[in-house]
């Protein structure tokens, strides 16, 4: 019932995770920032792929389940100062532009690959921190779990605030989410808005933040394809951002644990402490 096949495209090798009797697939590209291109569910495809990004080395991937880490979101100038040093670090960290070693893989009731990065010379020159970061991409029936481990080998406690940034695929910018939150900002004019009166992405630049849900949890409806996407996250996760790009056909739905540059303000950074690791999770079902 479950199969992991590979395949050597024009450029990468891609990991096929099938669960036959829910004609269900994973598609997953270790090399190109160990993200994820496709999720399908009962033979229907729920993500957007823009092919030639993800092809072009030099550029991020527009599509798929991007990974974000050290960091989500951008720093002012693209930089931060820690500990009397300043370092330069590209939007949503360097983890969606390294390639990631597959450490594991199962078919043993589930599909399921495990990656792995691990500090370098180049990554401390951005995070000065030895880490080890562990991802296991699940596959079973109609869903999608992300299970992460952020492991801190430095001396010192490690401030980290990941975070994804799945491209869900959807002409329609003005869905309907199931959410408990009650306010956003809406960053294209830095106003707090009540998400009652909607979340219409149509004629958007930038993000809208739900800030304040309780519930981990956010649920839409793909009305194309007539498919109902739940998101659940770990309790680290506090903010959701909602974001599309006109003249494209997705709405990404994003699971953060702190908001843009927060390497910079310092009030809401997680901490893993020297020795310790954080485990946590994203599950994404398809109804």
């Amino acid at each position: 019932m479950y199969e992991i096949t590979t395949e050597k495209d024009e450029q990468y090798t891609i990991y096929h995770l099938k669960d036959t009797k829910s004609d269900s697939w994973l598609k997953v590209a270790p090399e190109r920032g160990g993200i994820i291109t496709a999720f399908g569910v009962q033979g229907v495809e729920t993500l957007f792929l823009n092919k030639k990004t993800f092809y072009d080395e030099k550029a991020n991937v527009r599509g798929g389940i991007p990974i974000l880490f050290p960091i989500s979101g951008q720093l002012n100038n693209g930089e931060y100062e820690w500990e009397g040093t300043v370092y330069k670090m590209k939007n949503h960290g360097f983890a969606r532009n390294l390639p990631w070693e597959v450490i594991d893989t199962n078919t043993e009731n589930q599909a399921s690959i495990t990656l792995r990065i691990t500090s370098n010379e180049e990554t401390k020159s951005a995070f000065p921190f030895e880490f080890e970061v562990i991802y296991t991409y699940v596959l079973k029936d109609n869903q999608l779990q992300i299970l992460q481990e952020y492991v801190n080998k430095s001396d010192t406690k490690m401030p980290i605030y990941p975070g994804f940034h799945p491209y869900f695929k959807t002409s329609d910018k003005n869905l309907t989410y199931e959410t408990d939150a009650k306010t956003y900002r809406d960053d294209n004019d830095y106003e707090i808005k009540n998400v009652a009166d909607g979340l219409d992405l149509s004629d958007k630049k930038e993000s809208f933040i739900l800030l304040d849900a309780k519930k981990k949890e956010i649920a839409f409806t793909l009305p194309e394809i007539d498919k109902k996407i739940t998101m659940s996250y770990g309790e680290e996760f506090k903010y959701v951002y909602l974001w599309t790009e006109q003249g494209q056909d997705f709405v990404c739905v994003e699971p953060w644990i702190a908001q843009t540059d927060e390497m910079n303000r310092k009030d809401e950074l997680y901490f893993v402490g020297k020795g310790d690791s954080l485990k946590t999770f994203l599950t994404i079902s398809v109804q």
